[in-house]
């Protein structure tokens, strides 16, 4: 679909930065680096542990190894300013975001309910 004014494409717009209104957001930096992807999630589910008495890991991101789950989400999201595994996180019920050393491991977090 074109703008009839601009004459740009509207079929595909350009996506801006993650709307993370309704996530709370817990940016942890370390004074030491943390070992690995393991001990970032267990720090990770700690804290999720203490907002949520059940949760579930919905979408993760480890730069270390340069792996994210749901693997190849961010496929899909090559020119995109949001990466795969975030947008399927804020899609898929993602309350908790935990972010360790700016991006080095990313985790979304959803309460479930019993």
């Amino acid at each position: 679909m074109q703008d009839k004014q601009s004459g740009l494409d509207l079929s595909c717009p350009v996506s801006g930065p993650a709307d993370m209104s309704g996530i709370h957001v817990i940016e942890f930096i370390t004074e030491k680096p943390l070992k690995d992807y393991l001990e970032a999630m267990r720090v990770a589910d700690s804290l999720a542990g203490k907002r949520y008495s059940d949760y579930m890991l919905i979408s993760w991101y480890d730069r270390d190894r340069d792996f994210e789950s749901p693997q190849h989400s961010s496929e899909c999201h090559q020119d995109s300013a949001v990466p795969g595994y975030v947008d399927y996180g804020i899609h898929h019920g993602a309350k908790l975001k935990v972010d360790f050393e700016q991006g080095r491991f990313v985790f979304f977090y959803m309460p479930v309910d019993l």
